[in-house]
């Protein structure tokens, strides 16, 4: 397929005269710079049909409700005007829209998810699509999954019939969300199905033809265009720092090399290669922290560590990740030494019932972002993790990543704005990073 380079000067806020600026003491961002939040179909939406659905997690609890978003989705909307976001990073499910291989899409699916982007727009929120994030249908997973290279088809056919269906309802794509972390959780740590473990020939092949497939979806995108302009197209990879608690220890200085090399190096590299990334015009980033290692054993909550217990190490962790927000300024200048795309931060955010510790891992991370932008680095937007506590894959809904809290417990499932929330909005409506809590 014969392209034109993609145009990655377009919606460049700082080469158009708007750079981030301090005024007064405000740290603001550049003028166009997006604010939004994000979910993922599976995670909210409920009554789907994947390899998800079955699942019990260790909290006795599933996400065949989740939080009804399906159906609640205006209300949500309403919420998220609230808070003054001016874009939305949302996923399509494959599963609803596709029966089998080939097939045409549901006319009554693809007429909800129609309506869902169109009360975005009337909303003034900018709609992010995301592809594929973490569910296939069950006839995908019947046949392997991505381990089988012909999956790389079915979901070039998918994207062939949805993306021109949506182009004028939608002009920013992301293809993938965080491969890394759905090949080795379904395939090296068995957390996803098809929960299997140790099967690095398996990961591979499924970082492989998701690589592949990146490219056609990004070909398919800009030829089909936008009737709302120019089309913006990119993957999002997690990026965690792996260190040794203790860098004089040659075993965990081993485990995080390798770790760093195999997940995020050898990931990125694969998605590069052969220009297989030549095609987009952003990279997606979800960062989160870094994960350190000590007698060959992560520190973090997620493997079972007490948040107490890891502080005293010096290890200050919400309920997932140790935060690291120097980290986001280094991996943003990490990937301008790569082939150079501008970037969206498609997800940050930070999952612990403190809110004052949020309210502050927020406030760091802003101000490495816009430190980062201030240094070169083109950063076009940042989507805060999550909209809604949501069902958290394998941890269930135990992890509250929300700036919505969700009562999972009465029938009506109602929303609340958290602490958070009403700092977010400050940004948001504001263009700058919130300063001590104002």
């Amino acid at each position: 397929m014969n392209l034109e380079p993609p145009d990655r000067n377009t919606f460049n806020p700082a080469r158009n005269g708007a750079h981030s600026q301090k005024t007064n003491g405000a740290l603001h961002f550049p003028k166009g710079f997006l604010w939004g939040t994000a979910v993922s179909a599976t995670q909210v939406e409920g009554h789907v049909t994947n390899e998800w659905t079955d699942f019990v997690a260790p909290d006795g609890k599933h996400c065949r409700r989740a939080c009804d978003h399906y159906h609640r989705y205006r209300e949500d909307i309403d919420w998220m005007r609230k808070l003054g976001v001016n874009a939305y990073r949302v996923g399509i499910e494959w599963s609803r829209l596709q029966s089998g291989p080939n097939q045409p899409l549901d006319p009554v699916q693809l007429a909800h998810y129609r309506e869902v982007l169109a009360c975005l727009r009337a909303a003034g929120i900018t709609p992010m699509v995301v592809l594929h994030h973490f569910s296939n249908p069950l006839w995908v997973c019947r046949s392997g999954g991505w381990t089988n290279p012909q999956t790389v088809s079915a979901f070039e056919n998918y994207v062939s019939q949805l993306v021109p269906a949506l182009r004028d309802r939608v002009r920013i794509w992301n293809t993938f969300n965080e491969p890394d972390t759905y090949a080795s959780c379904s395939y090296l740590l068995g957390e996803f199905p098809p929960f299997q473990k140790g099967r690095l020939s398996s990961f591979r092949a499924v970082i492989d033809h998701m690589a592949i497939a990146h490219r056609r979806a990004c070909e398919l995108i800009r030829q089909a265009g936008s009737e709302l302009g120019p089309v913006e197209v990119g993957f999002s990879k997690n990026w965690t720092f792996f260190e040794p608690l203790r860098p004089w220890f040659p075993w965990d200085w081993f485990m995080a090399r390798s770790t760093d090399r195999l997940f995020n190096r050898w990931v990125m590299d694969t998605f590069l290669r052969d220009g297989r990334n030549d095609a987009a015009t952003f990279q997606g980033l979800n960062y989160y922290g870094r994960v350190r290692f000590l007698h060959g054993q992560s520190l973090v909550p997620a493997r079972g560590r007490s948040r107490h217990s890891l502080a005293k190490l010096g290890v200050h962790c919400d309920d997932m990740f140790e935060r690291h927000p120097e980290g986001l300024e280094t991996v943003l200048h990490e990937l301008r030494r790569r082939p150079a795309l501008p970037v969206y931060i498609t997800e940050h955010g930070s999952a612990c019932d403190d809110e004052s510790f949020r309210i502050a891992d927020l406030q760091s991370n802003l101000k490495m972002l816009h430190r980062a932008i201030d240094r070169g680095a083109d950063v076009r937007g940042f989507f805060y993790w999550s909209l809604l506590d949501n069902f958290e894959w394998q941890f269930g809904y135990t992890k509250k990543f929300g700036l919505l809290s969700v009562d999972f417990d009465h029938p009506q499932l109602p929303r609340r704005m958290k602490p958070l929330a009403e700092i977010f909005r400050l940004a948001c409506t504001e263009n700058r990073v919130p300063l001590h809590g104002k």
